[in-house]
C-alpha cells in the first residue's frame, strides 16, 4: 500500500472512531437541569443525577389525573331577556360570544361528594337553566345556591353522590414560580390541563365588574360596589371556557378558580388569573349556609394600586418609604374609628401577617365576618402601634331625597363639575348617555384618578350617569371596595378607571 492509501486508511478510521464516540455519548449524556447544594441549576447527564437531586420539571401526571376528575362543564341557557344582548367585555369567558346566543358554558369544581359546585358568577348570572357534565359524561341539572358579584364567586348544586370532591389547599402558601395546572373546558372542548408557574400575586386588574351590562338609575341594586380582587397570575393557558375552573399545585390541591385573561384578542396571551383559594373558601361557606355573603368592614380608605404613587406623591410622602397600606381616611364610626386608628396610620401587619399592599389587606379583611376581631399593627410618627378591632356589617347607603344633591355637594366630593352631554358630543363619541366633566379641583378624587376635563363619564359600576343625581347616588351605594369608572377621555380613548373606597 503507497503513502497515499495509508493516509486515507487512517483518516477513515479516525473519521469512524469520532463517529462511534459521538454516538456513545449521545446515547450516554441526556442533560437534566439539577439544582445544586447551593441552589444553583445546571445541567449534568441523566445517568449521573443522584436519587436526592432536586429535578427541575415536576412530574404533573398524579396531579392532573385527580384533579381532572374533580372539574366539571357548566352549560347555561340564558335568559331571554340578556340572550338577546351582545354586549361582551374581552377577558370574560362564560358569557356569550355571538350577537344572539342562547347558550354560553363555563367550568366548576367539585367541593363536595354531595354535589357543591364552585364557579365564577358571570358564568351563572344570567343563566336561566344550568346542567353540568361531569368527566364521566353524566349529566345533572343543577340550582343556584347563592352568588356573590364582589368576588366573582357563585355555588351550585347538582343531585348526586359519591362524587371525587377536591383538595383544598392554601393558597397564602403559594409561591411565585411554583409549578400549577389550569383545569377546565377551553372552547366546550373535554377536559383540558395546561401547566405553568405562578407569576404573580395579590393582582388587581378592575375587571369584576366590567361585564355588567349598562343599566338606567333604577336597576343598579345589583351591581358591583365592594370588588374584591387580589388574584393569583399564572402563564398556563387560560381561554374562553376556563372560567370557573381548577388551578391546582403539583400535589393536586386546588389553589385558586381561574376567572380571567388579559388579552388583546379574547384568547390566551400568556396572562391568566385565578381568585386565591382561602378567599373563594370563605365566599361558598357563606353562600352554602346562608345564601349570601356576610362581610366584615373595617371602614379605612387607602389608595387604588393604580393611583397610589400618584396621591401618595401629591401628599408629599415618597411612595417607597411606604411598607404596608397607608391609610388616607378612616370613616366615622367604623371599626377602624373605634380601634383608634387614624389618617396617616401605615398598616404593616393583621392577624400577624405582613401586608404590602392594599389588595392584600383587601383581601384578607374580606375572609372575615361581621363581629369577628382582628388584631392589627400600624405605624404612627415612626413608632409601631397594635390595636384590635371587631368588624362591622356594610352600613347602607344614606337614602336620597327626590330632589337630589345639588352641584356644589358633588364637586365637593369629587373635585370635578359636570354638564349634559349635547346631542353633537354624543353623536361625536357615538354614546347615547353620559356627563361631561367641565372642571376638577386640586385634592378631588377625579384629579387622583387622572380624569381631565372634556372627559365624558359614561359609568360607574356598570350603571350608566345621566346626571349627578344618578351619579351621587351610584357613588354612596358603593361605600367600601373599588369603583369602576367608564370614561371617554377627550382623544377619544376608551379607560376604565379604578377609585378605591377603603375597605
Amino acid at each position: 500500500m503507497n503513502k497515499w492509501g495509508l493516509m486515507v486508511l487512517t483518516i477513515l478510521v479516525a473519521a469512524g472512531v469520532s463517529i462511534a464516540s459521538f454516538k456513545i455519548m449521545e446515547h450516554n449524556f441526556h442533560p437534566v437541569p439539577v439544582k445544586d447544594k447551593t441552589g444553583r441549576i445546571r445541567f449534568v447527564p441523566e445517568s449521573s443525577v443522584p436519587d436526592s437531586a432536586a429535578a427541575i420539571y415536576p412530574d404533573l401526571t398524579q396531579a392532573a389525573a385527580m384533579a381532572s376528575r374533580q372539574v366539571v362543564h357548566i352549560k347555561v341557557k340564558l335568559t331571554a331577556q340578556n340572550s338577546a344582548e351582545s354586549s361582551v367585555i374581552p377577558g370574560y369567558y362564560g358569557a356569550p360570544q355571538q350577537p344572539v346566543p342562547v347558550m354560553a358554558s363555563g367550568s366548576g369544581v367539585i367541593l363536595s361528594p354531595d354535589g357543591y359546585i364552585i364557579t365564577n358568577n358571570h358564568v351563572v348570572e344570567d343563566a336561566a337553566q344550568m346542567e353540568v357534565v361531569l368527566t364521566d359524561k353524566r349529566t345533572f341539572p343543577a340550582k343556584l345556591i347563592g352568588r356573590d358579584p364582589n368576588t366573582d364567586l357563585a355555588l351550585i348544586k347538582i343531585s348526586a353522590s359519591g362524587l371525587s370532591a377536591v383538595k383544598l389547599g392554601n393558597s397564602d402558601n403559594v409561591q411565585i414560580g411554583q409549578w400549577v395546572l389550569a383545569i377546565g373546558y377551553p372552547f366546550s372542548l373535554n377536559t383540558t390541563v395546561t401547566a405553568g408557574i405562578v407569576s404573580a400575586k395579590e393582582r388587581s386588574i378592575g375587571i369584576i365588574g366590567n361585564h355588567e351590562r349598562e343599566r338606567s338609575d333604577e336597576s343598579s341594586s345589583i351591581a358591583t360596589n365592594s370588588a374584591i380582587e387580589a388574584y393569583i397570575q399564572t402563564d398556563a393557558a387560560i381561554n374562553p371556557g376556563n372560567s370557573g375552573g381548577a388551578l391546582v399545585n403539583t400535589q393536586g390541591e386546588l389553589i385558586g378558580i381561574n376567572a380571567a385573561i388579559a388579552s388583546q384578542t379574547g384568547g390566551y396571551e400568556g396572562y391568566g388569573f385565578a381568585i386565591p383559594v382561602n378567599l373563594a373558601r370563605k365566599i361558598v361557606d357563606d353562600l352554602r349556609k346562608y345564601g349570601t355573603v356576610k362581610r366584615g368592614y373595617l371602614g379605612v380608605v387607602f389608595p387604588s394600586p393604580s393611583t397610589e404613587t400618584q396621591e401618595l406623591s401629591q401628599r408629599g410622602i415618597d411612595p417607597g418609604s411606604i411598607q404596608g397600606v397607608y391609610i388616607t381616611g378612616v370613616q366615622e364610626g367604623s371599626a377602624a374609628a373605634a380601634a383608634g386608628l387614624k389618617e396617616g396610620d401605615v398598616i404593616q401587619q393583621i392577624d400577624g401577617h405582613e401586608v404590602n399592599s392594599s389588595v392584600e389587606f383587601s383581601e384578607r379583611i374580606a375572609r372575615h365576618h361581621p363581629q369577628d376581631k382582628v388584631s392589627l399593627k400600624y405605624l404612627r410618627n415612626g413608632k409601631i402601634n397594635e390595636a384590635t378591632a371587631t368588624l362591622k356589617a356594610q352600613s347602607s347607603a344614606a337614602p336620597v331625597t327626590a330632589t337630589g344633591p345639588s352641584i356644589n355637594d358633588i364637586y365637593n366630593k369629587l373635585g370635578a363639575r359636570f354638564a349634559p352631554l349635547t346631542e353633537q358630543l354624543k353623536q361625536r363619541f357615538q354614546v347615547s348617555s353620559g356627563m361631561l366633566v367641565t372642571a376638577i379641583a386640586r385634592g378631588g378624587f377625579f384629579e387622583q384618578i387622572g380624569i381631565q376635563p372634556g372627559s365624558i363619564i359614561v359609568s360607574v359600576n356598570g350603571v350608566q350617569v345621566n346626571n349627578p343625581l344618578v351619579l351621587n347616588k351610584t357613588l354612596t351605594a358603593a361605600t367600601s371596595g373599588t369603583v369602576r369608572i367608564a370614561c371617554i377621555t377627550p382623544d377619544g380613548s376608551r379607560v376604565m378607571f379604578n377609585l378605591s373606597l377603603g375597605t
